[in-house]
């Protein structure tokens, strides 16, 4: 569900993915992005998203495994 929203709001996705540092530079840069560029740089901002999402899954698939390990 994440990556359907970081096709309509990449700062939005990025905050959920729990980044919200990175969430807020990312909105700060999308916004005069999008109005400039007509929304020429839009797939930039989704690609992004996109590694952030993927980059905190697996981040919690491998703390998953560390503690069934520990178990």
């Amino acid at each position: 569900m994440n990556y359907v929203l970081a096709l309509l709001l990449p700062p939005l996705s990025i905050l959920i993915a729990g980044r919200p540092i990175v969430a807020l530079i990312v909105f700060i840069v999308w916004v005069p992005a999008i109005i400039f560029s007509g929304g020429l740089t839009h797939p930039m901002f989704i690609l992004l998203a996109w590694i952030l999402i993927y980059q905190s899954g697996e981040e919690r698939r491998h703390r998953a495994r560390m503690d069934d390990r520990r178990d």
